[in-house]
């Protein structure tokens, strides 16, 4: 459709033109909200309700204050596996230093293995669905185990340095210690616990660590969450004491641990830290291996998988202690099977920071692992501290195929759990979903183990962005690499979905944990890097949020403000509809309008109405009439001077009329008249809810194409519509949103202008029979009677 704009004359006519032009673009722009009745909603406003007020630990510009404090807790630890009865039993010594400005009274201590007792919070708050026909055995099976099996913490001792006892209480997976006397500022307190637990069945009770048993009676051990250790005290909300429901995962404080763990002779122990005895639990020819790893160009078997096998058919009778020291580690864990292989190699960074790249996995893992594991880790180690800006700050990172399904990270050693189904082969869908998992796992070494957020409350902090960077690191490995999260049908679909909750929300309260903490953080990331920051801007930003916080205990506002200072970029209206919101991106093309300006030259507008209603045509009207008679054919007196000049004649009065309204124009307004530029109204309605930038291909008549990107605020007047006005020189023939598939967009049809056809795939099947009922009960009778030596009727 084509429109003409006019102007009056006189001086001012071009303040005239911008009015005019300005009031449809207005006009048009408010059109929907009219419709409402009432005013749309202001998604550009600050999120001052939504952010804490900053303090002098945390700054407005997200970075620590000048009085920020964080506690310190060491442990020594002493702890024995017992292998055939599944139990784990041992010792420690806290050292509790209060860093804060309070003074402490009492102290909250974890007991992560209480979520399994079958009175707990998390065990009597589980829930099914309530149309459950079907019930998997496993699940049936972690139900038994639970009853009967009697996991939880037991607590045998909680004493002060001297072995006093001292007061203490069990409420669901913390314990309360009283303290003897207040614990002031700078103050530090020791006391000591002894416990013992049954492990739990990773793989079939859910739990974080556990073991793995094998037909051949051999298991692997995967100790994880393990030792009773300090509740975080934070600076944000005090004593962080949301119960251990299970999806929620854990707040800590960072510390020194000096750990002593006994094991059956024969065993292989990966854990986190340095070992310090290798000369007394390591044989010489392993300590030789893993000199020669550290140089190799691939991974070197310390422990080879013949040996390996031999382990596995005699059990010694023995004991060995190994013993790990780690410092400024937010927590312990690890893993002990005299079934492991164990494979080594090293990395170093140009900086010279050397680190070992470890993986421990049975012959069952062969050959995918002794192929994918370690090389896996080096590049996490890799990508994350090119992406980060952080170069990993420990001697190892170990991935051990453990008894968990999927995974799980703790300092310097992870449980990753994908093997071949059928071994010596292996599935595409094994290779990366190794690969992905172990990028994944090393990756938390950096979100949450070096950035400590609070994962009980905020689950996407450290899965989001830690998802982020992974994939980055997958698209690193090689092209078309087949990632699970991004910008794919996947998380359109959960977006568009009603099945779902902000991202700001607590993960035991997520109704999806994996689309909402992981995935949507992943697409919105991507695209703030890649479409609304760009990616040096972004990168930039997303460092300097690592090198504030890191070995710090940051918050989601501490992000979110360290974004925006360091991008220079106001983001409140992003975080506000990716992060509080549950709306999607689908922009329309909904309509595009081409106008001109009238020129009000009588010569120049009749050529071109005469040109336009000639390119119409005869209206069907018109062709109907055509063989008819006229009055005036039949009667040439009633023609006169209009029939001989069409409506397209310029008269005397039309030319002198455009002078004397040119006499009333500036040269400037004479030349905007005749600019001869082409005006073209778009409207963009924007039908998924969540605000966006219009990164935008126009097409041209002459074949080329103009790339540029309108910013989000484009919608500051109304979020559901906005209309723009483009001045070209030549005329605009096509229009598409998003032509790299870049914001999120979740409907590709009703990008383009002119609308494209949608696409599908339609699967021809065959019906499905129908049933016989009467059929198939005398045909079972029948094969009764017959099956019985009875007559066959």
């Amino acid at each position: 459709m084509t429109a003409g704009i006019g102007v009056r004359g006189g001086r001012g006519g071009l303040r005239r033109i911008a009015v005019m032009v300005w009031s449809a673009v207005i006009g048009m722009a408010a059109h929907g909200a009219a419709i409402a009745g009432k005013g749309p909603e202001d998604v550009f406003r600050q999120l001052d309700e939504e952010f804490p007020t900053p303090t002098d630990t945390r700054t407005a510009s997200g970075a620590p204050g000048p009085a920020y404090w964080q506690q310190k807790v060491d442990y020594r630890i002493a702890v024995r596996l017992d292998e055939q009865a599944k139990r784990i039993e041992g010792e420690e010594t806290i050292t509790y230093h209060n860093n804060s400005p309070d003074t402490l009274t009492y102290l909250w201590v974890q007991l992560d293995q209480n979520r399994f007792r079958k009175d707990s919070k998390a065990v009597l708050s589980a829930t099914v669905p309530s149309d459950m026909k079907k019930m998997p055995f496993n699940a049936l099976d972690a139900m038994l185990q639970i009853e009967e099996k009697g996991y939880g913490d037991v607590i045998t001792a909680v004493t002060d340095a001297d072995g006093r006892p001292l007061s203490h209480e069990i409420l669901d997976s913390y314990m309360r210690i009283d303290l003897p006397r207040p614990l002031p500022p700078k103050g530090a307190f020791t006391f000591r616990i002894a416990w013992h637990y049954v492990i739990p069945e990773g793989r079939v009770v859910g739990a974080r660590g556990g073991y793995e048993e094998f037909k051949d009676g051999n298991a692997i051990f995967f100790i994880a969450q393990w030792y009773p250790r300090l509740a975080a005290y934070t600076d944000y909300g005090g004593w962080r004491l949301m119960p251990f429901l299970g999806t929620g995962e854990f707040t800590v404080e960072f510390g020194d641990f000096d750990v002593r763990i006994t094991v059956p002779a024969d065993h292989v122990v990966a854990a986190t830290g340095t070992l310090q005895n290798p000369e007394e639990v390591l044989s010489p020819r392993q300590r030789e291996r893993l000199k020669k790893a550290a140089d190799a160009d691939r991974p070197v078997f310390i422990v080879t998988p013949e040996e390996a096998k031999d382990n596995e058919k005699k059990k010694d009778s023995g004991t060995k202690t190994w013993h790990f020291r780690a410092e400024n580690v937010r927590d312990f864990a690890w893993a002990s099977s005299r079934k492991f292989i164990w494979d080594a190699k090293g990395f170093r960074y140009s900086s010279g920071r050397f680190v070992f790249a470890q993986s421990f996995y049975p012959n069952e893992a062969m050959p995918l692992w002794h192929l994918y594991s370690t090389e896996s880790i080096i590049q996490a180690l890799d990508v994350y501290a090119r992406i980060t800006g952080l170069e990993y700050p420990w001697p190892h990172a170990d991935s051990v195929n453990g008894p968990l399904s999927g995974g799980m990270e703790y300092p310097m050693i992870a449980s990753n759990g994908p093997r071949p189904k059928d071994p010596p082969s292996y599935s595409r869908r094994e290779k990366y979903a190794l690969i992905g998992v172990v990028i994944h796992e090393i990756g938390h070494d950096w979100f949450p183990m070096i950035l400590n957020s609070d994962e009980r409350r905020w689950a996407w902090l450290d899965e989001g962005l830690n998802s982020f960077v992974q994939n980055i690191a997958e698209r690193l490995w090689e092209k078309d690499y087949p990632s699970r999260r991004g910008l794919n049908e996947d998380i359109f679909r959960y977006m568009k979905s009603a099945d779902q909750r902000p991202i700001m929300t607590a993960p035991d309260e997520v109704l999806q944990l994996g689309n909402n903490a992981y995935a949507k953080v992943v697409a919105a990331l991507t695209v703030l890097r890649d479409v609304v920051l760009g990616r040096e801007v972004f990168d930039r930003a997303f460092r300097e949020y690592v090198r504030r916080w890191a070995f710090r205990r940051p918050t989601p506002y501490d992000f979110f403000r360290t974004m925006e200072d360091a991008s220079g970029v106001d983001l409140d209206w992003f975080w506000r509809g990716w992060f509080y919101g549950t709306d999607h991106v689908d922009v329309a093309v909904a309509r595009v309008v081409r106008a001109r300006i009238d020129t009000k030259d009588p010569q120049r507008e009749m050529a071109w109405k005469r040109a336009r209603d000639e390119a119409l045509g005869p209206d069907l009207q018109e062709k109907l009439d055509a063989g008819l008679q006229r009055r005036v054919d039949r009667d040439p007196h009633l023609k006169d001077f209009y029939n001989e000049h069409d409506e397209y004649t310029v008269s005397p009065k039309d030319v002198a009329d455009y002078e004397k309204l040119l006499e009333g124009l500036s040269e400037k307004e004479k030349a905007l008249l005749a600019t001869g530029k082409r005006l073209t109204f778009v409207t963009f309605e924007n039908l998924g809810g969540l605000v966006t930038p219009l990164p935008l291909e126009i097409r041209h008549a002459d074949g080329s194409t103009t790339r540029l990107t309108l910013p989000a605020e484009i919608w500051r007047r109304d979020p559901r519509k906005a209309t723009k006005l483009f001045v070209t020189d030549k005329e605009i023939t096509g229009i598409r949103f998003d032509p790299d598939r870049g914001t999120g967009d979740v409907d590709l049809w009703n990008n383009a202008w002119p609308r494209e056809p949608e696409e599908i795939t339609i699967e021809l099947t065959k019906p499905k029979p129908q049933r016989n009922l009467m059929k198939e009960f005398e045909e079972a009778k029948e094969g009764a009677a017959g099956g019985s030596g009875g007559e066959r009727r």
